[in-house]
C-alpha cells in the first residue's frame, strides 16, 4: 500500500500543502472549518505522518534505548514497567534491549541505538562490562547517558544508584544483633560496582562487631541465580564443612536456592541457619520461610532514571548545560521469618 502524502491531501482539497500541514498541526490561523475538512481527509486517506522527516526537522527522534541486563529479574522488569508508563506520558517509545550479561552484545547494541538516533541512553551495565570505551562514544555523540544500579564510576553522566554499602551493612547487623556470628555471603561477580559494594557493606559490618572477617565463608556467584544459591550452600555445608549460623546472598533469587537446599535437607530456618536477600523479589514473600531482603525501590529507581534522561534531553534541545548529577534511591530492610 503507498502512503499518502500531504500532497495528496491537498490536491482532494484544492488547498496548499502548507495549510494542510498546519491544519493537522492545529495552528490558530487556519480556520475550524478548514482543519475539520482536513482531519476528515486524513482519515479517509489513512494518511500517517513520515515521523522520520519530523524527528529531522525536530532534531529529536522521541525514541530512547533501554538496556538492562535481563527482562526476567524481578528488580529490573518493575524498571521497565515504570519506564515504559512514564516514557508513554512524555510522547516517548522506549528501544528495550536485553545484554544477557554479555560485554560484547552490550557493545554492539549501544551501536544500534546510536545508528537510530535515539534521543537518550539508559542503560545497567552487564557484569561483564570492563572497558567503557562504548559509553564514552555515546557522550560524543553528544547523546544523554543515564546509568543505574549497576556502573561505573570512569564515566562522567548521571547516576542513579542505591547506597549498596550501606544496604548491605544495614543487612548483615541485623543479623548480628539478632545473635548470629558465622555468617557465610554468597557474594556477585568481581567486577560490577554494585557487587563490590555490598562485599564491602558485608565485611565492614563485621569488623565494626569485632567480628573477624573469614575469606572461606564468601562464595562468588557469577549469575546471582537459583542454581548457584542451592550449589553454593550444598558445597559450604557438605564438602567444605564449614560451621555457619546465617547466609546472606547478593540476589533473593540465589537466597531463594539456598532455602530449597536448606529445607531439602531438613536445616531449620531460622533456627539452625538464618537466610537473608537482597532486592525483595515478589516470591520472596511467599516461599515457606518467607524471606528477610533489602528493598531497592525499583520503581523510585525507574522513575527518577526516565526523568534525569528527559531533563538532559530536553535541556540539550534548547542549547543548555547538562549538569551531571548521581541520585540515591533509599533502601529498606523487609524482615520476615528467614531471620
Amino acid at each position: 500500500m503507498t502512503k499518502t502524502t500531504l500532497k495528496e491531501i491537498a490536491e482532494s482539497l484544492g488547498i496548499s500543502i502548507s495549510t494542510v500541514s498546519k491544519a493537522l498541526k492545529n495552528y490558530p490561523d487556519v480556520s475550524q472549518r478548514t482543519k475539520q475538512k482536513v482531519i476528515a481527509a486524513a482519515k479517509a486517506f489513512n494518511y500517517s505522518p513520515n515521523v522520520f522527516a519530523q524527528s529531522l526537522r525536530s532534531n529529536r527522534s522521541q525514541t530512547i534505548g533501554l538496556i538492562i541486563p535481563s527482562t526476567v529479574h524481578y528488580y529490573f522488569s518493575n524498571i521497565i514497567n515504570v519506564i515504559l508508563k512514564e516514557a508513554e506520558l512524555k510522547d516517548y517509545m522506549v528501544i528495550i534491549l536485553q545484554s544477557n550479561e554479555d560485554f560484547e552484545l552490550e557493545k554492539k547494541q549501544i551501536d544500534l541505538l546510536i545508528n537510530k538516533g535515539v534521543d537518550g541512553i539508559l542503560i545497567s551495565l552487564s557484569n561483564n562490562t570492563n572497558d567503557f570505551k562504548h559509553l564514552q562514544k555515546v557522550i560524543d555523540y553528544n547523546i544523554p547517558l543515564v546509568l543505574f544500579d549497576k556502573i561505573t564510576k570512569l564515566i562522567r553522566c548521571s547516576k542513579v544508584i542505591i547506597n549498596d554499602i550501606k544496604a548491605s551493612y544495614d543487612a548483615v547487623t541485623y543479623l548480628i544483633n539478632k545473635g548470629y556470628r558465622r555468617i557465610a555471603y554468597f557474594r556477585g561477580d568481581l567486577n560490577p560496582q554494585n557487587s563490590i559494594d555490598r562485599f564491602l557493606g558485608y565485611k565492614k559490618a563485621l569488623e565494626d562487631h569485632n567480628i573477624k572477617y573469614d575469606a572461606s565463608l564468601v562464595y562468588i556467584c557469577p549469575k546471582a541465580n537459583f542454581e548457584e544459591g542451592y550449589a553454593n550452600t550444598k558445597k559450604l555445608i557438605e564438602v567444605d564443612k564449614k560451621n555457619i549460623d546465617a547466609i546472606f546472598t547478593i540476589t533473593d533469587l540465589t537466597a531463594i536456592g539456598v532455602i530449597n537446599y536448606l529445607n531439602e535437607h531438613k536445616i531449620k530456618i531460622p533456627d539452625e541457619v538464618a537466610v537473608f536477600g537482597f532486592s525483595n523479589w515478589f516470591m520472596s514473600s511467599v516461599i515457606t520461610p518467607t524471606l528477610s531482603s533489602v528493598e531497592q525501590n525499583a520503581n523510585d529507581t525507574g522513575r527518577k532514571s526516565f526523568e534525569i534522561l528527559f531533563d538532559e534531553i530536553e535541556n540539550k534541545l534548547k542549547g543548555l548545560e547538562i549538569n551531571h548529577q548521581t541520585i540515591t534511591i533509599d533502601t529498606e530492610l523487609i524482615i520476615r521469618d528467614s531471620c
